[in-house]
């Protein structure tokens, strides 16, 4: 019997804290308050959490781990990043497949289920469609009934590579409802980043600099106004992945005030750094923050923290996604050849909480609501994860408010060369993670296990969803009308 008892912290979810005592047996909360400590089996091991917060372990709903991606694959594989994330506080992922166009998705499920056998922290997977035809709606409906998949997701930028036209967009959308799986997409407007990125070029602006000049805010706000149209006529849910803009959170925002169901994710990096890093002299830093969207001017950042308050966002990400400075490299001549990614796996929590409950702009059950539990609900994951209760997976974040350090590449579990955050100071750190009942970081100490991460089923979702299904087909017909 694996048995741990938690005592002397305050208990935070995102509904309440309260001071109590837990009990974990066998990878599962047992007990809480008084109970926890009289049932505590003999020999078990305890953990002292006075002064400290206990919090559901972290859910990062964005990440590429060993992602084949521009010619080269990512630095951090399955086992490097989720260890990484455990350090951090993060006990959980949902990653992306990828299937190249033509590539049956069944095909390339099973590849990177493979790859993922090596992950130290459970993890699922959303699945890209990145072209259509009956297979690939066939494979869908395997992916949710058979492989526990209940998210698909839709790259609209990236053409001539795996960009979505507006026919698979609505044939995917329409698979997805259904099926009872959310639909997810990268809202960037694919055909205008193609024709923006020639005309930077042809202005003779090759470096980083040129990678936010091509993708501007109202090339976002374009693409997930078009998305959130679609699955308005459809019926269809809808989550916006990486919002980096204010022109994408109002577009959520308005569909949100009309009742439709769309979700934001925000990106850490995207509450915090700024565009000025693309004109940074040195190649190697400026090239070490190109992504997709770009990193915004400050502006947008207060606009993404006000939607995180007001609940027009819903989660925190990463996309992490590294590459070393060689890789970059590829694209010293030309900021179209730079691979898109960064880290950030490992600093997400501790950079929320500083700058969102450090600065008074989260209440700490609104951090664990948009690091753990508004994921968990979001993509069927709760109660067993997103939570401290009984029965729920005994992945934790033993978080202690005061602790501080200062972020560096240097220190970092990531195998990536550079850190995003470098030099930024944090207050509140993970002192302690628990995965499936197991202290897996302890105070500096990294204990991650290569393959003991499970691949967690996601069911598809429940009457709620159906119900919107019958009432877009009612109402389909007076929706072509218009």
């Amino acid at each position: 019997m694996n048995a741990l008892l938690i005592q002397g912290a305050t208990v935070v979810n995102a509904d309440c804290e309260q001071r109590a005592d837990v009990l974990c047996v066998d990878g599962r909360i047992a007990a809480i308050g008084e109970r926890a400590a009289s049932e505590a089996p003999a020999g078990c091991e305890r953990l002292d959490g006075s002064g400290r917060l206990l919090m559901p372990g972290g859910i990062d709903p964005h990440t590429h781990m060993q992602l084949p991606f521009m010619g080269t694959v990512t630095a951090d594989d399955f086992f490097s990043g989720t260890a990484a994330g455990l350090a951090g506080g993060t006990t959980s992922i949902i990653d992306f497949v990828i299937p190249d166009p033509q590539q049956p998705l069944m095909d390339a499920y099973r590849q990177w289920r493979g790859w993922a056998e090596k992950s130290a922290a459970d993890h699922g997977f959303h699945v890209a469609v990145t072209w259509w035809s009956e297979g690939v709606a066939e494979d869908m409906g395997r992916l949710v009934r058979d492989e526990g998949v209940n998210s698909f997701k839709h790259f609209m930028a990236y053409k001539n590579a795996i960009m979505c036209d507006d026919e698979t967009l609505v044939n995917s959308f329409r698979r997805a409802l259904e099926l009872g799986a959310m639909p997810t997409v990268h809202a960037e407007n694919g055909e205008l980043v193609y024709l923006l990125q020639a005309e930077v070029a042809k202005m003779g602006i090759t470096g980083p600099e040129g990678h936010p000049l091509s993708r501007p805010p109202m090339v976002e706000g374009e693409a997930a106004n078009r998305a959130i149209a679609i699955a308005d006529v459809l019926g269809v849910p809808i989550y916006i992945v990486h919002v980096s803009c204010i022109e994408a959170a109002e577009a959520i925002a308005r569909a949100r005030a009309r009742g439709q169901r769309v979700y934001g994710e925000v990106l850490a990096g995207h509450l915090v750094i700024d565009d000025s890093v693309y004109r940074h002299p040195d190649f190697a830093t400026a090239a070490a923050h190109v992504m997709s969207p770009p990193f915004r001017p400050k502006i947008h950042q207060d606009f993404l923290w006000r939607g995180l308050q007001a609940g027009s966002l819903h989660t925190t990400a990463t996309d992490h996604c590294t590459f070393c400075a060689p890789q970059k490299a590829a694209g010293r001549e030309d900021f179209r050849k730079i691979p898109n990614g960064c880290g950030g796996i490992e600093e997400r929590m501790s950079v929320i909480w500083d700058a969102g409950v450090g600065q008074g702009r989260l209440t700490p059950s609104e951090f664990v609501a948009i690091t753990s539990a508004n994921c968990a609900k979001l993509f069927n994951l709760y109660p067993r994860k997103g939570c401290v209760a009984v029965g729920a997976d005994a992945d934790l974040v033993l978080w202690d408010p005061s602790a501080s350090k200062t972020i560096s590449a240097r220190t970092h579990r990531s195998k990536v060369d550079f850190n995003i955050f470098e030099g930024r100071t944090v207050t509140g750190l993970a002192s302690h993670t628990i995965s499936q009942g197991r202290v897996v970081y302890a105070d500096g100490d990294l204990r991650a296990q290569a393959g003991v991460g499970r691949y967690i089923k996601r069911p598809a979702f429940g009457p709620n969803f159906q119900a919107v299904q019958r009432r877009a087909e009612v109402n389909a017909p007076t929706a072509v009308a218009r």
